[in-house]
């Protein structure tokens, strides 16, 4: 299979024109501009639309409107502009719409900084938008990875009808890797039972439509949709296991930071402490099964986080607080060090 050295943003790009993305709506902010730059030279060639929305309002309500006709549509932007799309987001959900949201992560709260950041897990897995609902979330490591999350996105969405996620950061926005972009079928799911693209007097009309005036109705239609991330829950979970079998201390990191603690944990074993990695690749659902199996012989857990520790809940929930998690960061934009991590291995593993 060839592979082609591309910039994270722009093979993001790629791999959302090769999955079928025929809408793209966005607004420019750093870091990942050169997503929607890149999409603005090749959508037009491949037959797609690029629309450089007004705002980041407008660009999400226009994916709502795009996802509505059954094609395929998506929008990227970074940390303060997916707060901005928060409520379309909702409405997208709230109207069982498949759609795909990058966001490139940077330093918050406010405008923050332009650099690297892992402060919005909490945003993409708990609260994007008001409402009972959730996204499927995918939080890739390399740029490799970013290519098959997006294909998978699309692919997931469509096949439940809700919006998805992928949760990236400037690190992995802005770094050059070799990458390979695999044989997709953007046609595989039948839209034909919902989609607004006419019906031409050969079918009953289809509304989309995320009011609800009733509240029996509006109960039954999210009760409805929570019987649908049940089965996500037990079917689309995903995680790397990196040295688990015998760990005694099990760290956990996702995206860029976890490839910061694989070192680590390699400069951990050659000091003989019996360090491993759990790296979910879902950050919703979050993949309980995986943990417990990578903890089971773990005397205490480490969260390496580019935030203030946004994920540690959902580790003491996975594991239901049977071990010790203890909390290693930086935050601001600020990356975490090989060295800096391995300091605190050592602390927990009682090396001097």
């Amino acid at each position: 299979m060839e592979r082609n050295l591309m910039k994270g943003n722009e093979a993001l790009a790629e791999a959302a024109i090769r999955a079928g993305c025929k809408c793209f709506f966005g607004y420019p902010i750093t870091p990942q501009t050169e997503l929607a730059a890149y999409m603005a030279k090749r959508m037009h060639k491949a037959g797609g639309v690029f629309l450089q929305a007004e705002s980041e309002v407008a660009a999400i309500n226009m994916v709502l409107g795009a996802a509505s006709t059954g094609v395929r549509a998506m929008t990227s932007s970074s940390s303060p502009g997916i707060s901005l799309k928060s409520e379309g987001v909702s409405y997208i959900a709230g109207s069982d719409l498949p759609a795909v949201i990058i966001n490139v992560e940077r330093g918050g709260p406010g405008l923050g900084g332009i650099q690297p950041s892992q402060a919005d897990y909490w945003q993409a897995t708990k609260a994007l938008g008001h409402g009972d609902f959730q996204l499927i979330v995918y939080a890739p490591a390399s740029v490799q990875e970013m290519v098959d999350c997006v294909v998978k996105a699309f692919d997931r969405a469509d096949k439940y009808r809700m919006p998805a996620m992928i949760l990236a950061d400037g690190l992995l926005g802005q770094m050059m890797e070799p990458v390979s972009f695999p044989e997709i079928n953007p046609d595989a799911y039948d839209k034909s039972g919902w989609a607004t693209n006419g019906h031409k007097n050969q079918r009953e009309h289809h509304i989309v439509n995320s009011l609800y005036l009733q509240p029996d109705a509006l109960e039954k239609s999210i009760v409805d949709r929570y019987k649908r991330y049940e089965i996500i829950k037990e079917t689309e979970t995903d995680a790397e296991l990196y040295l688990t079998e015998d760990c005694d201390i099990l760290l956990c990191a996702f995206g860029a930071t976890a490839r910061v603690v694989k070192s680590a944990v390699n400069s951990a074993r050659e000091l003989g402490i019996k360090a491993g990695l759990f790296r979910p690749k879902t950050l919703w659902p979050f993949p309980v099964k995986e943990i417990n199996e990578a903890a089971k012989n773990a005397k205490c857990l480490l969260s390496v986080e580019m935030s203030m520790g946004q994920m540690i809940e959902d580790i003491k929930l996975a594991i239901n607080c049977s071990k010790p998690v203890h909390f290693y960061g930086r935050t601001g934009g600020v990356i975490p060090t090989p060295v800096e991590v391995l300091e605190e291995i050592k602390k927990l593993g009682g090396a001097k």
